[in-house]
């Protein structure tokens, strides 16, 4: 069988604990090309570099673990990754492992997903891999369903146009309950600004808030995770609204 070529990327750093464990997850793959942002671009979403050149260092890590950090956005790294960097495309894109959950409406936010998206632009089958915590302690349950999703997705394939979103509670591995298929639910972060003022009278504002769920179905991931199960999500990058396409051509714009 011929050996795999798999991208590994993320939004929070090349130096942190996640996508060393990412890379340790799948090293056994085939070849492993790691590319990923030199600091840190949480919630930088799908924003990508067009006036300022990219440039690239290599990183060695201890392991073996060596890569490329780059100065831009997860989904500049993938695009140089994919066009520049390697001489032929992979043949998966894993995105992770992300310190705190992506689900609701964080996925648009999430440079983790948007890596992952970007390799699904450019016809690779993707994943993006987080778990519910800003300090995990084991990323074991991560690197397990890890594994088993990218032999599934290599197994079965993905549909065009759709990448598998994967969630993990923060909790001992023996306590999971399971894995549930879910829908992208409603989750969001309701923001509030707090105004400050610097020692030379200067006003600026920290951005806080709390986390809110409106859903009420156990079928969505926020939900799937609270209840203990990893969950995983097919999301697309098609926007159209499909259902209300005859509502708004009764509208009559050309009337």
């Amino acid at each position: 069988m011929t050996e795999k070529t798999i991208l590994v990327t993320n939004d929070d750093g090349i130096y942190t604990d996640g996508i060393y464990w990412l890379w340790e997850a799948v090293k056994d793959f085939g070849n492993v090309l790691v590319v990923a942002p030199d600091t840190e671009k949480s919630a930088v979403g799908h924003a990508i570099t067009i006036t300022n050149p990219l440039r690239t260092k290599h990183v060695n890590r201890r392991g073996g673990f060596s890569g490329y950090a780059v100065n831009g956005t997860p989904a500049d790294c993938v695009k140089i990754a994919v066009q520049s960097i390697l001489k032929s495309p992979p043949d998966l894109v894993v995105s992770g492992i992300n310190y705190g959950a992506n689900v609701g409406t964080n996925v648009i936010y999430s440079g983790t997903v948007s890596a992952a998206t970007e390799g699904t632009f450019l016809g690779i089958p993707s994943v993006a891999v987080s778990i519910d915590s800003h300090h995990p302690e084991d990323f074991k349950p991560a690197t397990d369903i890890t594994q088993n999703t990218l032999n599934k997705v290599l197994e079965f394939g993905l549909p065009e146009g759709t990448l598998l979103n994967v969630n993990v509670p923060d909790i001992p591995g023996a306590m999971i309950k399971g894995t549930r298929i879910t829908t992208q639910g409603n989750a969001y972060f309701k923001d509030r600004f707090e105004k400050r003022e610097d020692p030379r009278g200067n006003i600026y504002y920290w951005m806080t808030g709390e986390s809110i769920d409106p859903d009420s179905s156990g079928n969505t991931d926020n939900w799937a995770l609270k209840d203990g199960y990893i969950s995983v999500t097919p999301i697309h990058y098609k926007l159209t609204n499909e259902s209300f396409m005859s509502d708004l051509q009764s509208w009559g714009f050309d009337d």
